[in-house]
């Protein structure tokens, strides 16, 4: 796409003459009613940018090269050559983790699996591969089992997951491309196998799926957008494995609006699986039922085991077949919390394994997810829970009921599958990036004998250890009193500066997004990238957010724009009055549901001084209109009457906008779609704010190429530095045009 207007001239990140007084004296004439004028809008601008052809126009060539970003030298600090750090200000402090490094060590994990021989095979999601996503084999040195035209994912419900499964030496995926799925032979070197039509377009997508080894067949969740985008089915279906031929998925379920988790048992011919219903989302309502199948393969009887009792409210999760043939599964039951539950199918009694206020599984968002594993062919059950910001991994013995509470270095966990006395679990900690670890337990199964990391999101992360913040858990009050929510701050951390005596850090609040997430304390890059340069960093678990229950989850319900921005602005007053960082240099950023609290707080609020939206949502109505079947349900849920919806999109309400905005938007998003930050956008460009707006061709919902990963995270950085930072970063950042100022 062409450039319909030259790029402003680079202006070497501005901020650095008498600070208060030029800002002031800008600003003043910023937002006054007369426009700047007429220029290109920035969407045009910007819409090609990732092609370093045409970003040339307006931005210095990209310094990127994927070796050298992921293995630089060591970097040099203060305190090794025993030198006093520097007094600088805050912000402008150099430091060696740069955006090419964060966009390189941005890897993705999209599940993992035992293959037959006990090897682990996952995915693997590459940013220097525009984000392809891989199925990796451990060997010696790992190797991919795919070749380089596939890529395992699938659209499925949009956020996918479950996009492989494997049975002894055989992988069946979801490809990307395509959305069809195909067998592969591991190790043999021959080229994938399909085994869906195909439909002349990526309409039809399987997740979830597990074989079945009484039929000699793949059994998947199938969501068919053919007839409708909008509104698809969903069906459990089966799959031919044998033969040649192409067949149609033989439907074994189908009628409900969602279904996930179909898990068949090794000594019976039974399956498993959740199922729910508009308006409920599967973290508010959902059932869990078990079939029958009959000689010719179909379900012939079927029972509801859990979650239809309507004087009863629970949310059912994760069913397995023991290696005895039990059916476990987990449910927020009668405490509000996610526990570990046994069906009892001869008296038809549901059965606590081990009942703790604390979560054993996390929302549906995406499928296939994994909470516990059973040892082999023990009744020994590995689990991990959450619980007052912090995981823990434990073994039950069903048999005795005894509880063994492992220790090992991550402090979050999540997905974990087992073999006989070892297992491999994701986890991560505050000095430790995603990483997946190899774990060895002894005879009796309740210590670790052995603990070794397979695979690492960045192998390299921990050269740069000197300059992590440590995170420090804060419990801090809400607007409604007598009542806490919680989040995780990240102070200032390089060895090689310390700020000016008489000034305190400026506050990036981070808002997660969902709503129905959590936010962790794990290593990310992304966030030592601004606290290393000087900023202080908060990620705010505010009301809504899991991973303390379903009454705190269930806060956010019909106050989605209320209770969020009320504890994002509760918790940065908070720091303020702490003395922890500037009051007159917060600003806020946040992705998707996280980018609606951004645009909400700064239209309802007065507390932030600029903001950054990722493809934030700013009109209820519209995405109510527009968004996926997974969600169609879910903003009523979080919104409530019509009035609500119009008195909290801040698109209705641009003129109680006071601050910069920037705005980052994937064109392909069929979540958040692109016209909720044009709108957005032209709305603040014609009431005179400073806005900008980036967006991305290629990109869905959520940035997976590494060169857009670092130019949004770049832009951020300068952007707040120019608007509200007082400071000139060190960085060799040239800033995009900014509507109202540049």
């Amino acid at each position: 796409m062409s450039l319909q207007s030259p790029a402003p001239k680079p202006r070497k990140n501005l901020i650095n003459q008498p600070a208060t007084l030029q800002m002031a004296t800008r600003l003043a004439s910023i937002f006054s009613p007369a426009l700047s004028p007429a220029s290109a809008p920035a969407h045009l601008l910007h819409r090609a940018l990732p092609r370093f052809g045409h970003r040339r126009a307006c931005l210095s060539p990209p310094r990127m090269s994927s070796s050298a970003a992921a293995s630089p030298a060591p970097p040099a600090t203060a305190a090794a050559g025993g030198d006093k750090p520097a007094a600088a200000p805050y912000g402008s402090w150099r430091s060696p983790i740069t955006a090419d490094v964060v966009s390189g060590a941005d890897k993705r994990l999209g599940g993992i699996a035992l293959a037959g021989d006990g090897r682990l095979l996952w995915i693997e999601g590459r940013p220097e591969e525009k984000g392809r996503m891989v199925i990796v084999k451990e060997e010696d040195k790992p190797v991919d089992v795919i070749p380089q035209e596939f890529a395992a994912r699938t659209l499925a419900q949009e956020y996918g997951g479950g996009a492989f499964a494997v049975d002894k030496s055989v992988v069946v995926f979801s490809n990307y491309k395509d959305q069809r799925l195909y067998k592969q032979a591991i190790g043999t070197g021959s080229p994938p196998v399909p085994l869906t039509p195909d439909y002349g377009a990526p309409d039809v997508s399987y997740a979830d799926g597990v074989f079945d080894p009484h039929f000699g067949r793949y059994v998947t969740v199938v969501e068919d957008r053919r007839k409708s985008s909008l509104n698809p089915t969903t069906t459990i279906a089966a799959i031919n494995l044998s033969g040649d031929d192409t067949l149609e998925p033989k439907e074994l379920i189908s009628g409900n609006d969602f279904y996930a988790f179909p898990r068949i048992d090794q000594n019976k011919r039974r399956m498993a699986w959740i199922e729910w219903s508009h308006p409920n989302m599967p973290w508010d309502k959902s059932e869990l039922w078990v079939g029958y199948f009959s000689e010719s393969g179909d379900l012939a009887k079927r029972a509801c085991v859990a979650g239809g009792n309507p004087l009863l409210v629970e949310s059912t999760s994760e069913p397995k077949w023991s290696p005895k043939g039990e059916l476990f599964f987990v449910s927020d039951r009668g405490s509000g919390f996610w526990n570990i539950y046994k069906w009892v199918e001869q008296t038809n009694e549901i059965v606590p394994v081990y009942a703790l206020d604390a979560e054993f599984t996390r929302p549906l968002w995406v499928f296939g997810i994994s909470s516990y594993d059973f040892l082999g062919n023990s009744n020994y059950v590995i689990f991990s829970y959450r619980q007052q910001g912090r995981s823990y991994l434990g073994v039950v013995d069903c048999d005795s009921g005894s509880v063994s509470i492992l220790d090992i270095p991550f402090s979050d966990l999540s997905n974990v599958v087992a073999a006989d006395d070892y297992f491999y679990i994701e986890g991560a900690s505050a000095n430790v990036p995603l990483s997946i670890a190899k774990v060895t337990l002894n005879e009796s199964k309740t210590k670790v004998v052995s603990f070794s990391i397979v695979w690492s999101s960045s192998p390299d992360a921990t050269q740069y250890k000197p300059f992590f913040s440590t995170p420090e858990l804060v419990e801090f009050p809400t607007s409604k009193p007598g009542q806490k929510a919680y989040a995780y701050f990240y102070p200032p951390s390089n060895p090689n500066f310390q700020g000016l005596p008489d000034e305190k850090p400026p506050l990036l609040v981070k808002t997660h997004g969902g709503p129905t997430a959590e936010t962790r304390a794990i290593l990310d890059l992304s966030v030592q990238y601004w606290t290393s340069r000087g900023w202080a960093y908060v990620d705010v678990n505010y009301g809504g957010s899991t991973g303390y229950g379903r009454e705190y989850r269930e806060r956010l319900l019909e106050k989605w724009g209320i209770v969020d921005i009320d504890d994002c602005c509760s918790c940065a007053r908070f720091l303020v009055e702490s003395g922890k960082v500037d009051g007159q240099r917060l600003c806020i950023t946040g992705r998707s549901a996280g980018g609606y609290t951004t645009l909400a707080s700064l239209a309802f609020r007065d507390t932030f001084k600029a903001g950054a939206s990722l493809y934030g949502v700013g009109d209820l109505t519209l995405l109510r209109a527009e968004t996926h079947k997974f969600e169609s349900h879910y903003i009523d849920n979080l919104v409530g009457n019509e009035r609500a919806y119009y008195e909290r999109s801040p698109i209705n309400f641009v003129n109680q906008f006071t601050c910069p905005v920037i705005l980052f938007q994937g064109l392909e998003d069929k979540v958040v779609p692109p016209d909720q930050a044009r709108k957005i956008y032209n709305a603040l460009k014609e009431k005179g704010l400073p806005v900008a707006l980036v967006e991305y061709e290629g990109e869905q919902h959520g940035f997976r190429k590494a060169e857009n990963i670092k130019f949004t995270l770049e832009q951020q950085m300068v952007f707040f530095a120019r608007l509200v930072g007082n400071f000139e970063v060190a960085d060799d950042i040239t800033p995009i045009k900014i509507e109202n100022f540049d």
